[in-house]
């Protein structure tokens, strides 16, 4: 299987691009947030890659960073999401933005992407609204327990609010106060102050 591919951009186009690696093309199929952060043709590039092998065909998706292919593959556990779909709900919605979707069950950001309807916008917010917060990037994308932001996510559940909920107010508190750079308690303030709104 491959996991990484380390080469240069040869091409590109809509939900696609073609990575040079020692003179092998690799096409691999990759949201729009991905492709956009790609350099341009003939400078080098690094995908992770996720590899799905179908009847006929081994089929690669490429992603910017492994958050975005974590969420490409628990997008996927939730039923009627295939690949394709993943990848719209990826294109239309950062990863940053889709955790805050879920968090507060806004199912009409979901459903914006293509091939997304309500139905499967409110299947993709209930079944993934417990797991948004261990893939969250308001304290990095594997950020260790004990860190201000966990911490902070920990002590409103313990309050009484829910996990998604909290871990939204966080999120929004963290951003707004500078990642990293603020203790539990101002970020409980800021997060309390974000769930009265």
């Amino acid at each position: 299987m491959i996991g990484k591919l380390t080469g240069l951009v040869d091409e590109t186009g809509d939900g696609w691009a073609i990575l040079d690696v020692g003179g092998v093309g690799y096409l691999l199929s990759a949201s729009a947030k991905t492709l956009a952060a790609l350099p341009p043709g003939g400078k080098p590039a690094r995908l992770l890659v996720e590899t799905q092998i179908r009847d006929d065909r081994i089929v690669l998706f490429g992603f910017h960073d492994a958050i975005e292919r974590e969420w490409f593959r628990l997008l996927q556990t939730v039923q009627g999401v295939g690949p394709k779909v993943a990848l719209a709900v990826l294109s239309v919605l950062a990863v940053d933005d889709l955790v805050r979707a879920i968090g507060a069950a806004d199912k009409a950001a979901v459903g914006r992407a293509s091939g997304v309807g309500p139905k499967l916008a409110q299947r993709i917010v209930a079944e993934l609204k417990d797991k948004a917060p261990e893939l969250g990037p308001a304290a990095g994308s594997r950020a260790e327990p004990g860190t201000p932001e966990r911490d902070a996510v920990s002590v409103l559940v313990n309050l009484g609010y829910g996990r998604s909920e909290a871990f939204v107010a966080i999120a929004e508190a963290s951003r707004g106060l500078g990642a990293g750079t603020t203790t539990v308690e101002t970020l409980v303030r800021a997060g309390l102050k974000e769930l009265a709104r």
